[in-house]
């Protein structure tokens, strides 16, 4: 490992200058068990590429996107060009023809900027694009996919309702069978992307009360989709509702051979391995930031790195970003085989992330008031977390899941 103790401190000249190094990407990678050795080098490509992306084009917007409240749209057609958009679906159908591995090390790139923007591909490739590969026609998958591969189209996925969040079986939204459609009604809350969706995956229930998914356009009379306004996170992503006044839903957009919750429960589990994964990133920014913190700043005539309660903080949150990291890469070695269970995904979700918002909350105290500035990442980030604790299944939900699964009896209800 480098000797971090003669590592150079930059000289701050003037208050400007501090403030242009401070907000400066300067991340570099941590990798203490050498995991890098078990990734092949199409991985490495992937990341680098996704990284050298994040650095140029969203670091220097990402704060003031966030502080703003407004998401920047045009970042779509980036993702898309570095491969964000379904990495390990065939690219015939929009994908990147990668492994599961190579997705999950693309998430961690991008949650390292910001968790919105993960958000963003997160959406549409695990949760609009997937469901669609898995569930639709050929004829369906052949007018929507290469569109959301491209960034051309903007999709968003519909599950969660008012009434219905860790229960979606609970859900109110209905499909009624109308001679050569179906009739939808009903809503949807906490919609990531749905504002700017051209199209929406969703999920209702028929008239015998099974759960059916389809691909609903979004210019299709009596759909709406009204913001949410107000969050204290993910600002830089916008989220809103859904909203289905007897919409009109063609035959052919409904999924045929799909019925009752696993499908949509398959699709959370691709995008719940692929927060696993990008929760780390937003861990190793929070960490890069708090260790080059403690070299910089100096207090009783030394750098803060240099007292044993700073070094106590940067040392377990180097330990839990390496157990974080070897998770998630035995958990991509599984899911690459087909292996991975919903069960050891939910694990590794619920762990990882709150590993990271641990991590973000004592990165805020290593940096001390500058910590709550947006000068550094570690506020946003930590707002963040505080949401990728609770969608795409809450910590507590999944405890219960793994509780489900190693006793075989079920806590729910």
């Amino acid at each position: 490992m480098p000797d971090t103790t003669t590592r150079p401190r930059p000289a701050f000249t003037t208050k400007e200058d501090f403030h242009q190094q401070a907000r400066a990407d300067r991340f570099e990678f941590h990798d203490y068990y050498l995991v890098d050795d078990l990734l092949e080098d199409e991985h490495r490509m992937a990341r680098q590429a996704v990284r050298d992306w994040v650095k140029a084009e969203v670091s220097p917007i990402i704060e003031d996107a966030a502080m703003r409240g407004k998401c920047p749209t045009h970042l779509f057609k980036g993702l898309a060009e570095v491969g964000a958009f379904g990495p390990s679906l065939p690219v015939e159908y929009g994908g990147g023809g990668m492994d599961e591995i190579a997705y999950g090390v693309i998430m961690q790139e991008l949650e390292r900027c910001d968790s919105g923007l993960r958000s963003m591909a997160s959406v549409q490739g695990s949760l609009v694009m997937y469901p669609i590969f898995r569930y639709a026609s050929e004829k369906i998958k052949r007018k929507y996919l290469p569109g959301l591969g491209s960034g051309d189209l903007i999709g968003c996925f519909g599950l969660t309702e008012p009434d219905a969040g860790s229960n979606p079986g609970g859900m109110l939204t209905t499909i009624v069978d109308d001679g050569d459609a179906y009739v939808l009604n009903g809503s949807k809350m906490w919609i990531t992307n749905s504002p700017i969706a051209d199209l929406a995956v969703v999920w209702a229930k028929d008239e015998e009360g099974k759960v059916r998914g389809m691909v609903v356009d979004a210019d299709t009379p009596g759909f709406s989709a009204p913001e949410i306004h107000g969050k204290w996170s993910l600002r830089a992503s916008i989220t809103g509702e859904l909203v289905f006044e007897n919409v009109r839903v063609p035959k052919e957009n409904v999924f045929p051979d799909i019925r009752g919750l696993r499908g949509p429960l398959s699709c959370l589990s691709k995008a719940r391995y692929g927060i696993a994964w990008g929760a780390i990133g937003a861990a190793l920014d929070c960490y890069d930031s708090a260790l080059r913190y403690s070299l910089e700043r100096e207090q009783f005539g030394k750098p803060i790195g240099g007292f044993q309660l700073q070094q106590k903080k940067l040392a377990e949150m180097i330990t839990e970003i390496t157990k974080a990291q070897l998770l998630a890469w035995r958990l991509g070695t599984l899911a690459n085989r087909g292996e991975a269970t919903p069960a050891q995904i939910s694990m590794a979700k619920r762990n990882n992330v709150m590993m990271a918002l641990e991590i973000a909350r004592e990165a805020r105290q290593i940096h001390g008031g500058m910590g709550i500035t947006n000068e550094y990442p570690i506020m946003r980030h930590l707002m963040n977390l505080e949401t990728v604790l609770t969608y795409e299944g809450t910590h507590d939900v999944h405890l219960l899941i793994t509780g489900h699964d190693i006793t075989g009896i079920n806590a729910f209800g």
